[in-house]
């Protein structure tokens, strides 16, 4: 359905950089000054105006003030931005845009219609002054920020997940594993937490050569260990180990995905059944 931007926009109110960020828009605009007629002689068709009376005019036209001038000015100074009612139930924003170290404009970017365009703010119209708060909502010394406001109803891709988009990422879970294995049977519960954690992500993306290698840790791990170690480190770390070999075959046995590697019961401790 086409849109028709109103002849006279209404800007609503003002909102710091930070708080809006870098908001989808539907498109982007230069916003110019209107220009200023220029009073000339009627002395008759064809004729032109000298050089130093068009500078001069122009001149003139510079000393008159401007509104785009001074809203341009002002938002620049205090990294503001003024949010703007385009149309019914359809906002957009004026902001500073620089393109170089010394010259910046005045830009109007659109949103997408709608009484919420930005879910991080809520509905415009329930935004308002500052004064109407009962308190300071950036505090006192402008440490903190209303924004992003809580969605009421969490969503599910807002669970903690295990992410490897870095090796780093990877390199950590693993990491975290080994030193939990070194410190066994004090820590066999956080062992297997960390240990199903990473078995889950690495079966969801089909990292069946990760499910090998951290179990070729683990053996290695079991060598390791000092004379002086408790008995059940090497019977957990073996275990351990015989599980991942198990799900990396991707035999639908031992790699399902809602299944978990429970501690081995032993003589020496009294965690539960194994898997």
């Amino acid at each position: 359905m086409p849109r028709h931007i109103l002849t006279d926009l209404e800007i609503v109110g003002f909102i710091e950089i930070g708080d809006i960020s870098s908001p989808p828009v539907m498109s982007r605009h230069l916003v110019l000054p209107i220009a200023v007629n220029k009073e000339v002689d009627d002395v008759g068709p064809g004729t032109t105006e000298e050089p130093e009376e068009e500078t001069s005019a122009n001149q003139q036209a510079g000393k008159i003030p401007n509104f785009c001038v001074l809203l341009h000015g002002s938002l620049k100074v205090e990294g503001m931005v003024a949010l703007v009612q385009l149309g019914p139930e359809w906002y957009g924003m004026l902001y500073s845009q620089a393109d170089s170290k010394k010259k910046s404009n005045l830009m109007m970017s659109l949103f997408e219609p709608g009484p919420e365009p930005l879910p991080w703010l809520g509905k415009v119209s329930q935004l308002g002054p500052i004064s109407d708060a009962a308190e300071n909502p950036y505090g006192e010394d402008d440490s903190k920020s209303p924004f992003p406001l809580q969605p009421k109803i969490k969503r599910s891709y807002a669970q903690n997940v295990t992410v490897w988009i870095k090796a780093s990422g990877l390199q950590t879970d693993v990491q975290k594993i080994l030193r939990n294995a070194r410190k066994l049977p004090e820590k066999t519960q956080t062992f297997y937490k960390e240990l199903n954690r990473l078995r889950k992500a690495a079966l969801a993306f089909g990292f069946w050569e990760l499910l090998k290698g951290v179990a070729e840790l683990l053996e290695r791990e079991c060598t390791l260990l000092p004379d002086t170690a408790h008995p059940d480190a090497a019977f957990q770390l073996s275990h351990a180990a015989k599980q991942l070999k198990l799900a990396s075959t991707g035999d639908s046995q031992y790699a399902a995905f809602d299944q978990n590697i429970n501690p081995m019961h032993t003589d020496f401790s009294g965690g539960g059944a194994g898997m």
